[in-house]
């Protein structure tokens, strides 16, 4: 592998902390955005149960925020249950808003690494060419340092589109994720307020 890293010369370090850095979000982001810790299954129903036996107390709506990212929307709405219909929607959107913000934390990051990576690559293939261009003299080419511009050239491309691809990949993935976990919020959330406000039996 360090023989690999010589041979591809000095701009492969960027790649490499690029790659780094991408494999650390994607490790992150898989295990942040998982549906059980971001929308557990049956929170809707304990919720309505809890709210009938006993109204917004200060534990259920302390016991929501600290649940989930779901409880958190939940909460918001409960804490204006006494409001219109409109200001507790209003109340759960700025919440929903502010789940989602977090949701899509690091996502800018892995789409510009893998928007970036074939850029560093084409930034090493431009300095092996000019090493290539630098064996040449007079004399002859140096057969070295002319072996060593190409490997600068053809290791960089590669590196950069091995980073690029898996990247651009997981960036997609989660970006659909988060669109996926959102709505489901929004819908569980508008199931609440028509519930609280008995335009719904369950």
């Amino acid at each position: 592998m360090f023989a690999i890293i010589q041979a591809a010369g000095w701009p492969i370090w960027f790649l490499l902390l690029a790659s780094v850095i991408a494999v650390a979000l994607i490790i992150e982001r898989l295990f942040a955005l998982r549906r059980t810790k971001i929308v557990p299954p049956g929170l809707l129903e304990s919720v309505i149960v809890d709210y009938r036996k006993q109204g917004v107390t200060p534990e259920l709506l302390s016991r929501l925020i600290n649940h989930s990212s779901l409880g958190r929307v939940f909460a918001a709405g409960l804490r204006n249950v006494k409001s219109s219909r409109e200001v507790m929607k209003e109340s759960i959107e700025e919440a929903g808003r502010g789940v989602s913000h977090e949701l899509e934390r690091f996502l800018t990051t892995l789409g510009t690494i893998a928007s970036i990576s074939p850029l560093m690559g084409l930034f090493g293939t431009v300095v092996g060419m000019i090493e290539i261009f630098g064996s040449q003299s007079p004399t002859g080419a140096n057969p070295q340092q002319l072996a060593h511009g190409i490997s600068v050239a053809l290791y960089n491309t590669g590196f950069g589109l091995i980073i690029a691809i898996p990247s651009m990949i997981f960036y997609r993935h989660f970006r659909a994720q988060v669109d996926s976990l959102v709505i489901d919020m929004e819908q569980q959330a508008v199931k609440l307020v028509e519930v609280v406000h008995g335009q719904r039996s369950h």
